[in-house]
């Protein structure tokens, strides 16, 4: 499968374009949200983050949101009789609020047909490992218990399986002696705070190639 993620539309020497829409969905805290959200404020990344989408009414990213007055979407998934029939109340608003990309930032679900069909190639997920090594939840834990001396951070697309989709860009952070879950978490928070925005800012600048399980970033 071929696709060109030029989001942003840019090429070469062109023009910028006008900013991306990007929805960001989060199910915790929200410090990969506020990353974002900074870089954006701060002209990094040529975007807007119109939405947050989140399954979690008590979630503290939702303050975050509305410190950077970007409106939330909040749902309750046990209201609803499937996956598929919430997915399809998300797919309608990101369709009306003219999302392209959507972040996700800690939300801990695996997503459908429903919402990954429409938006494959624009989808993208941070992941505190480097992939395909120690998938899934407890990512961070799964390297410490392994004994591996080097573990880091994996931004990747988003395809449905369980952090199966094709990668984008990792970075590595080395095991120290010594080092718990809290201080290697901490050290891979870091490196996810840079990344993720890097990586957006290259989608909205049109600089990422999509080809079957191949990622390239133009120049």
């Amino acid at each position: 499968m071929a696709m060109i993620a030029d989001i942003g539309g840019n090429e070469g020497a062109r023009a910028p374009s006008a900013p991306i829409k990007i929805a960001v969905f989060a199910s915790g805290n929200g410090s990969n949200f506020q990353a974002l959200a900074e870089a954006v404020r701060d002209g990094k990344v040529n975007a807007t983050i119109e939405l947050v989408v989140c399954d979690k009414p008590a979630a503290y990213v939702l303050e975050r949101a509305k410190q950077f007055q970007v409106e939330s979407y909040v749902f309750s998934p046990k209201q609803y009789p499937s996956k598929e029939a919430y997915e399809a109340e998300i797919v309608a608003k990101l369709q009306a609020t003219g999302i392209d990309l959507i972040v996700m930032a800690g939300y801990m679900r695996l997503l459908t047909p429903v919402l990954v069909e429409p938006y494959y190639g624009r989808i993208i997920n941070v992941h505190p490992a480097l992939l395909p090594a120690f998938a899934g939840i407890k990512g961070v834990e799964q390297a410490l218990e392994y004994g591996a001396k080097i573990t880091g951070a994996t931004v990747h697309f988003v395809d449905g399986g369980m952090d199966t989709g094709p990668i984008i860009a990792q970075k590595a952070v080395e095991i120290q002696e010594g080092d718990n879950l809290e201080t290697l978490s901490a050290r891979i928070q870091q490196v996810e705070y840079e990344l993720l925005p890097t990586v957006a800012g290259w989608i909205a600048e049109g600089r990422v190639t999509l080809y079957g399980r191949k990622v390239t970033i133009n120049n």
